[in-house]
C-alpha cells in the first residue's frame, strides 16, 4: 500500500465535495473543479474525510493509489485556499504590463509579446518585474508559469530572461576567463 494513498484527505470547511462512482467534484471558495479519477481506486466519503483505497490488491490498482489521492487532495487544497508561482523578470528593460486578462511582455525581442491567460487563472503584475500566476488549479497553475517562463528562459552566462522567484541559475564563466 502507497504510505501517501493511505492518509485520508480532511475536507475543510466551506468546501463541498460530490463523489459520484470515481467522478469527484470539489467547490470551494476559490473556485471549483471536477475530474474522473482511474477506475482501480474507490472513493468513500466518511463526514469531512476521504479514502482513496486501491479496488484489487494488483499492482495496477497499486500504482493509482498514491496519484489519485494526490490529486484528490490538490483539488481540495485549490478550492479551499488556491496555488500562487512568482516569477521574476530579470534583465534591463525586461517588463511587465497586465491588460485585461492578458500581460504584455517587454523582454528584449524587436516586438511586445501578449500573453493570453487560460480561464480559472489570474495573472497580476507587481513592480513590473514580479509575475504572480494565481488559481485553484495546480496543473493550470504550473503550466501556466511555465509558458510564461518559456518566453525568454534565463540564459546562462548573466543569467537574464524570466525565472521562478527562489529559482537559482548556475551562471558561466565567459570566455576571457579561461585565458591565462
Amino acid at each position: 500500500m502507497s504510505r501517501i494513498g493511505k492518509r485520508p484527505v480532511a475536507i475543510p470547511s466551506g468546501v463541498e465535495v460530490k463523489i459520484d462512482g470515481n467522478h469527484v467534484k470539489v467547490k470551494g471558495p476559490k473556485g471549483s473543479l471536477e475530474r474522473t479519477l482511474h477506475s482501480a481506486v474507490k472513493l468513500v466519503q466518511e463526514g469531512s474525510e476521504i479514502t482513496v483505497s486501491p479496488v484489487v490488491d494488483d499492482s495496477e490498482s497499486k500504482k493509482f493509489h498514491g496519484l489519485s489521492r494526490t490529486l484528490l487532495a490538490n483539488m481540495v487544497e485549490g478550492c479551499s485556499k488556491g496555488f500562487e508561482k512568482r516569477l521574476k523578470l530579470i534583465g534591463v528593460g525586461y517588463r511587465a504590463a497586465k491588460q485585461g486578462n492578458a500581460l504584455n511582455f517587454t523582454l528584449g525581442y524587436s516586438h511586445p509579446i501578449l500573453f493570453e491567460a487560460v480561464a480559472g487563472i489570474d495573472l497580476n503584475v507587481d513592480k513590473q518585474t514580479t509575475i504572480i500566476v494565481t488559481g485553484a488549479s495546480k496543473e493550470d497553475v504550473g503550466e501556466t508559469a511555465a509558458k510564461i517562463r518559456a518566453l525568454r528562459p534565463p540564459e546562462p552566462y548573466h543569467g537574464k530572461g524570466v525565472r521562478y522567484e527562489n529559482e537559482h541559475i548556475a551562471t558561466k564563466v565567459g570566455k576571457a576567463a579561461g585565458k591565462k
